[in-house]
């Protein structure tokens, strides 16, 4: 008897940077393309998937600040940008047979849904994807800590965050070929010794709710699918490792 998927529910998390593919900024319809078919792929075995996008590709609050910006603008104009990305995901997905809702945490009712959680919790029960774009509506609060927020709200088993490289290190192994790859650590590992995983308040509202945090490398084709299959990939954060 074949064994089904490792979660019912997932929460993935994806950059804006993920949807620029090579052209260092705004979305690649190539990129976007393939994205939409591996997550087309573990839909098709039952998962229910909920999205949260960045929208770095387009626009950085907090690089903006630095740069002259209102930090609070700044991020109001990030948000903006994850709402672009989104519709794109949509396009992608649906374009894959995948039907699907984007929820806004900022009204813009021509254009998305208002984020309602029994709503988008419905979606997924009845096999629709959910797109949370928008951040939390507030500034200050990263794409991350949406991430970590709206996988809470919905009994999400897992939050998936999809980077370039294979999970997580001790330094940057794209500028340091000696990084250490870290196979598991526990979330007061990656607060205490800062690791560039999430910001520690999203770090911290998984550690509240006990959701595990896989990273992984979403560039490597069908790892997606191999995750949700249950094989190990990537770095898993949780509150012991097995070495505990």
């Amino acid at each position: 008897m074949a064994k089904g998927p490792a979660f019912k529910r997932i929460l993935l998390k994806l950059s804006g940077e993920a949807l620029q593919g090579n052209l260092g900024y705004g979305i690649d319809p190539d990129t976007c393309r393939r994205i939409g078919r591996e997550i087309a792929e573990v839909h098709k075995l039952g998962v229910e998937i909920a999205l949260v996008v960045g929208g770095g590709n387009i626009f950085r609050g907090l690089s903006a600040s630095a740069t002259g910006f209102d930090r609070v603008t700044g991020d109001y104009m990030g948000m903006l940008g994850t709402i672009i990305n989104g519709m794109a995901l949509q396009d992608a997905l649906e374009r894959e047979g995948v039907t699907t809702r984007v929820q806004t945490a900022i009204e813009i009712k021509e254009l998305a849904e208002p984020f309602i959680r029994r709503r988008a919790v419905r979606h997924l029960e009845r096999g629709r994807a959910v797109i949370f774009v928008g951040g939390t509506g507030n500034p200050f609060f990263t794409t991350d800590t949406t991430a970590a927020l709206r996988a809470s709200e919905i009994g999400a088993e897992v939050v998936l965050k999809a980077t370039r490289v294979d999970g997580v290190y001790s330094a940057d192994p794209e500028k340091n070929p000696n990084a250490t790859f870290y196979p598991e650590l526990t979330y007061v590992d990656v607060i205490r010794d800062r690791l560039k995983v999430m910001d520690s308040t999203a770090v911290t509202l998984c550690m509240d709710n006990a959701i595990p945090i896989v990273v992984f490398n979403l560039n490597v084709e069908a790892n997606l699918a191999r995750l949700v299959a249950g094989e190990k990939i990537g770095t898993i954060i949780r509150e012991t490792t097995h070495a505990d």
